[in-house]
C-alpha cells in the first residue's frame, strides 16, 4: 500500500504541473500535439520493452480477446482524455480542466464501488460527501455546463477502472494502448506533412524538444498511475487525485491569470476540508494496521 501510494502522489505531481508543459505547445494545434504525443509515448514503450526483452512477454499478455479489448478501450478513453486536455491548454481554459479532475475522482469511487465491490469508512464517506458538495458549488460558479470538465472526469474514470480489470502488467497495459494509437496517429502526420497544414518545419526547435519530450513526460506518470491503481482501492486512487486539479487550478490562476472569485474560493475550502479528513482517516487506519501487526507478533 505504502508503494502504491508513494507511486500514485507521483503520478499527479507530474499531472498537476503539466499546464507548464502543455502551454509550451499551445501554438500548435491540439490534434497535431496529440499525434505526435502518441508517436513518442508508443517509441518510449517499446524501447523500454526492448531494453527489458519482454516483447514475449506482451505478445503472451496480449494474446487473449479480453486483454485486446481492454487494451483498445483504453486508448479510446485515454486518447479523447489527451485531445480534450491539450485543447483545452490551447485554449485557455486550465481553470475548467482543473475542475474536470475535481469531479474525475467522484467518477473513481463511484466506479469502484459499484462495480468493485470497495467499501469506504464512514470517515471516508464525510470526505467523499464534501468533495461531492464542493464539486457542484465549482461547477455552478462556472455558470455554464462544464463539458470540458465532464468529458475529462468521465474518460479518465473509466480509464482508471480499466486499468484495475486488465490483467495485464503497466508497461504492458500502456505499450498495447499505444499500438492502437500508433497506426491513426503516423496517419494523421503524414496527412498534415503531404498537405503542408502543419510539419516540423514550421515549429520552433523549443517546439520541437517538447513534442519528443512529450512520450517520456506521458508516460512516466501513466506507468506511476497504472502500478499505483493495482496496489490501491480505486476509491483511494480517486480521493488522491485531488492533488492534481489543485495545482492545475492554482498555475490557471496566478501564473496564467484566469478567473478566481470569492465563490471558487469556498468550492476550493470546501474540497480542502474534504482531503484533510480523508488524510487524517487514511493515517489513523494505517497506525492502526501496525498496531495490530505489532501485537499479533
Amino acid at each position: 500500500m505504502n508503494k502504491g501510494l508513494i507511486q500514485a502522489v507521483g503520478a499527479y505531481t507530474v499531472w498537476g504541473i503539466s499546464p507548464v508543459f502543455w502551454k509550451g505547445l499551445s501554438e500548435i494545434p491540439a490534434m497535431y500535439s496529440l499525434a505526435h504525443r502518441m508517436f513518442w509515448t508508443f517509441v518510449v514503450m517499446a524501447l523500454l520493452q526492448t531494453l527489458r526483452h519482454s516483447w514475449p512477454r506482451f505478445r503472451e499478455q496480449n494474446s487473449s480477446r479480453r486483454s485486446r479489448i481492454i487494451g483498445v478501450m483504453s486508448a479510446l478513453l485515454i486518447g479523447t482524455n489527451w485531445l480534450v486536455w491539450v485543447w483545452a491548454m490551447n485554449v485557455d481554459r486550465v481553470v475548467e480542466g482543473s475542475l474536470g479532475y475535481y469531479i474525475n475522482p467522484l467518477v473513481s469511487v463511484f466506479l469502484g464501488v459499484v462495480f468493485l465491490g470497495e467499501s469506504l469508512r464512514r470517515r471516508q464517506w464525510l470526505a467523499v460527501s464534501l468533495a461531492g458538495i464542493g464539486v457542484i458549488w465549482l461547477t455552478i460558479s462556472v455558470g455554464s455546463l462544464p463539458w470540458v470538465s465532464l468529458v475529462l472526469a468521465g474518460t479518465f474514470g473509466l480509464y482508471g477502472l480499466s486499468k484495475k480489470l486488465t490483467e495485464q502488467t503497466p508497461i504492458n497495459g500502456l505499450t498495447s494502448e499505444m499500438l492502437v494509437m500508433l497506426l491513426p496517429a503516423l496517419t494523421y502526420l503524414l496527412i498534415c506533412t503531404f498537405n503542408g497544414s502543419q510539419t516540423l518545419e514550421e515549429t520552433s526547435f523549443l517546439e520541437v524538444v517538447l513534442l519528443i519530450a512529450s512520450g517520456c513526460f506521458t508516460a512516466a506518470p501513466l506507468l506511476l498511475f497504472a502500478n499505483a491503481v493495482k496496489e490501491v482501492p480505486l476509491s483511494v486512487i480517486g480521493l488522491l487525485q485531488f492533488l492534481a486539479p489543485t495545482a492545475q487550478f492554482l498555475l490557471g490562476v496566478l501564473a496564467y491569470d484566469e478567473p478566481f472569485d470569492m465563490m471558487q474560493l469556498v468550492g476550493f475550502i470546501i474540497i480542502w476540508s474534504a482531503l484533510f479528513i480523508f488524510i487524517t482517516d487514511n493515517f489513523k487506519s494505517l497506525k492502526s494496521k501496525i498496531q495490530i501487526t505489532d501485537s499479533s507478533n
